[in-house]
């Protein structure tokens, strides 16, 4: 871990995210949603999208992988994150990683990303996640730790890490 991963960590917290958790995760969903920022409305109407994009988002998920692992990220106690994972039969796959605003480029997403690498070296397994192609900041992320483009197409590209 580089130094600036292990500062990162040092307080970090990642567990399971509890029914309580839901209002955190909604405002969360809407802060990484910059696209949501732009819709034209009432502020009633446009939390009204918001809610229905975010309960899209996890029957999309809880649809298409059932087994999914979801938690918050916590720092000294307070919630900054949310990481969604699937442990599939032949990777393990990163669905969601996000961070609330103020929470951003300190080396939170390195360290947890990190972990999970971790957790995949141990058992061997190849970590796999879908990056947008409108979210080039977290593509240079997942570079960054190793993973390497194996599929693209116009709207996104799916990168994989294999542990060594």
């Amino acid at each position: 871990m580089t130094d600036s991963a292990a500062v990162a960590a040092e307080g970090l917290v990642v567990r399971p995210s509890r029914a309580t958790d839901g209002p955190f995760l909604q405002s969360l969903y809407q802060t990484a949603r910059p696209d949501l920022q732009w819709i034209d409305g009432e502020p009633e109407h446009v939390q009204q999208v918001v809610a229905q994009q975010f309960q899209v988002q996890e029957q999309g998920m809880g649809d298409n992988y059932p087994n999914a692992m979801h938690y918050v990220v916590e720092k000294l106690g307070t919630a900054i994150g949310a990481l969604s994972t699937d442990f599939g039969a032949n990777e393990i796959r990163v669905l969601y990683l996000a961070f609330i605003p103020q929470a951003r480029s300190q080396g939170f997403g390195r360290a947890v990303l990190q972990g999970v690498q971790k957790a995949a070296q141990q058992i061997r397994c190849p970590v796999a996640t879908v990056v947008w192609t409108s979210n080039p900041h977290a593509r240079r992320h997942y570079l960054a730790l190793g993973f390497a483009v194996e599929e693209r197409n116009p709207a996104a590209e799916r990168l994989v890490w294999y542990p060594q």
